[in-house]
């Protein structure tokens, strides 16, 4: 964002008291985060709430009741920090955004009954409708897209497609429940059905060739009845009602009003918040799961299973590397460090262990040094895992060390987007300007950008683009519906108001590390019917 300028705390005051203020609302997959805006697009005011999924019946989910009793607590957290700061109540705001991890599937009946539990991105259980969907159009319809999931509850044959009368994402259901609106951010969209950017709407013929696959098979209505409406940056998607204002403050401060943008998944939003919706542009977000989002000259030669086409939330082209596991199994191994250190007496908090690991990962042999590690808690579609089994092994005579230790985990946590990104630096030539990185894994300054960079040989960038990711993302989107200029685009928008002056930090790749990669990349492939064997046996 811009250079940080101390504004006077009346000035800001005044500035929440008359709602020149924008307000943003990410759910993701650990934490439920809000962040208040001011009129130079800085973060005045945070609040979150710490929420996870559950497995039940085989499948990873949240309650609705877990939604809303989360976003109340992040609300009134960020309520309580603008009555601490500013002392004044957060009555109101002048814009504001929802978004949310993104796909899955939340379905509905006429009467906006939830069908079935909540199905998230997670879920890998859509295999054969992603593998007949992607044959039928010619396109990657990946695990975790919402027609996948719609597909294969057609293909199982469950109760409820019958009844199903509205389907969404997480973002388009809470927007839905804030404005009565039930329409989508084209970003969020491409991950729901493939988008035609020509027209900015679902693709039509695509449409056509599921309703001809589905006739007779107990869907009510075409698709297009279905599915939540399209929208693009800038445009209107609704104003907070009076119910939705109760919903988000049941203390009934907050009042309705607010203008609210098109809802949008987390990959748009982290687009947005590292300036990457530029073409030749784009950005790694790395925390549950990790993703690239490349925003493409024109389209791919061909399909590839590995690469999602969706796009940013202005509506242009995105190749998207998604992995579902990213930094879950590296919490884990933190913990059991962390434990270990109050078992000696030592007292070391959450930020200290992180930091001292990760560092310790530089000094780590370049190549893994003999270990190997696979991160997968759950599946792993780029990899064609059905299942998760995190995994470390090592081979005789191999040095057990912390730092090389550490490192692995780290590689391993790189690995599967590398696949992906070898497909498009490779296979396509795709050709990138910059690359941004942001996310809980590039806390520790200088380690995981280092090694990610020397994975996919890119110079890569971290800086204060994205100091409240998402969250922040998605207020700026609120922003722009309010600000924006006429005919002003999103690029511009950013580059020229919120980015201007920047500081950012680039890692160039090391020699040693790409070499050292490459070769644990080698090993990595070569084990993975052992990471297959796994979920095979246990």
């Amino acid at each position: 964002m811009t250079e940080t300028v101390e504004r006077p705390v009346a000035d800001t005051r005044e500035a929440i008291e008359q709602g020149r203020t924008a307000l943003g609302i990410e759910l993701g997959s650990t934490r439920i985060k809000a962040v208040l805006i001011g009129p130079g697009h800085e973060a005045i005011a945070v609040g979150s709430h710490d929420w996870e999924n559950q497995f039940v019946d085989r499948t990873w989910t949240y309650s609705l009741d877990a939604v809303w009793s989360g976003l109340q607590a992040c609300f009134a957290a960020l309520a309580a920090d603008v009555r601490e700061q500013y002392g004044v109540e957060l009555r109101g705001t002048g814009a504001l955004g929802v978004s949310a991890m993104m796909h899955g599937y939340l379905a509905f009946d006429a009467e906006g009954e939830l069908l079935t539990p909540f199905r998230t991105w997670r879920n890998t259980n859509t295999g054969d409708a992603s593998e007949q969907l992607s044959e039928l159009f010619g396109y990657n319809i990946p695990h975790r897209w919402s027609i996948a999931h719609l597909y294969q509850a057609v293909l199982n044959r469950e109760e409820h497609v019958g009844r199903l009368a509205h389907l969404t994402t997480l973002a388009g259901y809470v927007h839905w429940k804030l404005t009565g609106q039930q329409v989508l951010g084209v970003g969020d969209a491409s991950g729901v059905f493939p988008i035609d950017t020509a027209t900015g709407g679902y693709d039509a013929g695509m449409l056509a060739q599921f309703d001809q696959l589905v006739a007779g098979r107990g869907l009510s209505s075409p698709l297009a009845e279905l599915l939540p409406a399209v929208l693009p940056a800038g445009e209107a998607a609704g104003t907070l009602t009076a119910d939705g204002a109760r919903l988000l403050d049941p203390s009934g401060t907050l009042q309705p009003g607010a203008a609210l943008c098109p809802p949008e998944g987390d990959a748009g939003t982290g687009m947005v918040a590292t300036n990457s919706v530029a073409r030749r542009t784009g950005n790694v977000s790395a925390g549950t799961s990790i993703f690239a989002m490349i925003v493409l000259d024109g389209p791919l030669s061909r399909m590839h299973p590995e690469v999602d086409l969706v796009t940013t939330p202005a509506g242009d082209l995105v190749a998207m590397v998604h992995c579902n596991n990213g930094a879950s199994e590296l919490n884990a191994w933190a913990g059991l460090f962390a434990e270990f250190a109050t078992a000696l007496g030592a007292k070391a908090d959450t930020n200290t262990v992180f930091e001292t690991l990760f560092r310790a990962a530089l000094d780590g042999a370049p190549d893994g040094g003999g270990l190997m590690a696979f991160n997968n808690l759950s599946g792993e579609p780029i990899t064609k895992l059905h299942e998760g089994r995190p995994l470390f092994l090592r081979v005789p005579g191999s040095s057990l060390d912390l730092a090389t230790f550490m490192r692995t985990q780290l590689y391993a946590a790189l690995a599967t987007l590398r696949i992906g990104m070898d497909v498009l630096q490779k296979a396509e030539s795709v050709q990138l300007d910059r690359m941004f990185a942001h996310g809980g894994l590039f806390k520790t300054e200088g380690v995981a950008q280092k090694l990610l960079a020397a994975a996919i040989n890119t110079p890569v960038s971290v800086g204060d683009l994205a100091a409240e990711g998402g969250a922040w993302g998605i207020a700026i989107l609120a922003a722009f519906l309010t600000d924006r200029q006429p005919g002003q685009s999103l690029d511009d928008f950013l580059t020229g108001t919120v980015f201007a002056g920047a500081r950012l930090d680039t890692a160039a790749p090391d020699a040693v590390d790409v070499a050292g990669f490459d070769a644990f990349m080698q090993r990595y492939v070569a084990a993975l019917p052992v990471q297959q064997a796994a979920v095979d046996h246990t």
